[in-house]
């Protein structure tokens, strides 16, 4: 399914109608069409909606719900929450005012996402005519975007594995005549990935380092995305509990993958490389223990004190593979930890950085964007957490203080050569259904970054 505006001219005219503006808006309509609203109790609430219709019965236009200003500060895409109480057919912007017409358009788009790989329905669309003055095919192709993203993190793993993740890329780069090297299984230690070999080497699929490029000119932006397709904790096994969300720790992975595919289709001026470690932390006789020593491309050694913070060890060889070729900017994205959740829970991308250039660039946009993000910080003092006695560093410090920090720290040291570094430890999950956001899979961060690029980069 493609998220595409409506092209037709015969279209309902939808009018955006708040509470304080309801009585205006009514006495100035026909006396059919105004006592039919007062008849209906329709008040402009938030995320309400009227069908008026016309003397043979058949709609002739309808009403949304714009609540108050402070309703919608509490709403990522304030108009979608009508749309469920349209009728299905296709709309266009009457009167009224949309605060941001760009935002309430590409929420519409996403409110129509159904994730159907696996159950047979017949959706009511509702379809939307582009307001007037939005760059239709931009907004197209971030929605595009996000249906993708969505789609691989909502796919189980038992069709979302290594293999199929490789397949997804493969499929990307293909449709951007990119060019895409997989190194798998055995081959990494020949080619110096020890660390994504001793997580994924358990599994029944090979783990493997997915390397695509895009872009011959520009400055070099480089994407690692954690794609960890299913974890089960390894030999520090997840409880039932926490193990049931799981197909979403490729989360990072799909949303590279997503923001990726914006930054091909919007043809921006970059030397993209996209990298992403694809492994099953599984369980089986290969598989790494607690107590282990293990290599990193780097050369620093990690000690291992919980297989289930395997995500790290995995990033670490992609970044020190991507930093060798000194990137103007280099990004990572990845479900990384509880820790980030409990500190900001599941609506906020928190991410690390310190080049304020990017830090300002990525804030502003994320506003405009409707995909907020939230600054943690790179606590130096904390560097001593990740510092065990026996090798140059610790995977799992004990304590359970500041785990995202930690987590961020351990993989800022395979960074060095990198002109800029931010990391992010999304969730890439929305707990419960919201307009514009299905439950589900989610992209957390790539609109704001999309936005943020032009002016760190340049371009």
């Amino acid at each position: 399914m493609s998220p595409r505006f409506a092209t037709t001219t015969d279209a309902l005219p939808l009018h955006i109608v708040e509470p304080d503006g309801l009585d205006g808006w009514t006495d100035a309509q026909p006396g059919r069409a105004a006592a039919w609203v007062r008849a209906s109790g329709f008040t402009g609430a938030l995320g309400s909606a009227l069908m008026i219709p016309g003397e043979d019965g058949t709609p002739v236009m309808a009403l949304a719900g714009y609540g108050t200003a402070a309703q919608r500060a509490r709403q990522r895409f304030p108009l979608a929450g009508a749309i469920p109480q349209l009728a299905p057919g296709t709309y266009r912007i009457g009167t009224g005012t949309l605060d941001n017409p760009e935002t309430e358009a590409l929420g519409w788009l996403l409110s129509a996402y159904r994730f159907d790989r696996y159950k047979t329905a017949t959706p009511a669309n509702r379809y939307l005519v582009a307001p007037d003055g939005v760059d239709a095919a931009r907004i197209e192709t971030l929605a595009e975007a996000e249906y993708l993203t969505r789609d691989l993190v909502n796919t189980p793993a038992s069709d979302m594995g290594p293999e199929a993740l490789e397949l997804a890329a493969r499929d990307l780069a293909d449709r951007f005549c990119a060019s895409i090297d997989v190194t798998t299984g055995d081959a990494l230690l020949d080619h110096n990935f020890p660390l994504i070999h001793a997580v994924g080497r358990a599994s029944a699929q090979a783990p493997r380092l997915i390397d695509m490029r895009w872009g011959d000119a520009g400055p070099k932006l480089t994407l690692v995305g954690k794609g960890v397709c299913f974890d089960t904790g390894g030999l520090n096994l997840k409880p039932g509990a926490s193990m049931g969300l799981m197909k979403k720790d490729m989360g990072g992975a799909a949303n590279t993958i997503g923001l990726a595919q914006s930054i091909m289709a919007l043809g921006l001026g970059v030397q993209l490389r996209l990298l992403i470690p694809a492994v099953e932390n599984s369980v089986s006789a290969p598989s790494f223990r607690p107590g282990d020593v293990l290599m990193s491309r780097l050369g620093k050694t990690a000690e291992i004190n919980n297989t289930d913070a395997e995500g790290r060890l995995v990033l670490a060889d992609a970044l020190a593979l991507g930093a060798e070729e000194r990137p103007d900017l280099m990004l990572s994205m990845a479900t990384l930890t509880g820790a980030a959740r409990v500190a900001v829970g599941p609506d906020l991308a928190p991410f690390y950085c310190d080049d304020e250039p990017f830090v300002q660039a990525l804030t502003e946009a994320a506003a405009g964007a409707a995909d907020p993000v939230w600054r943690m910080p790179f606590h130096v003092p904390y560097e001593a957490m990740i510092e065990p006695d026996i090798a140059d560093l610790d995977n799992a410090p004990s304590g359970g203080f500041a785990g995202s920090i930690t987590a961020a720290l351990f993989l800022r040291r395979f960074t060095e050569g990198a002109a800029r570094y931010a990391h992010f430890d999304i969730y890439s999950w929305q707990p419960a259904a919201a307009p514009g956001r299905a439950k589900g899979g989610l992209g957390q961060g790539p609109r704001a970054i999309l936005g943020a690029l032009p002016k760190v980069l340049g371009l």
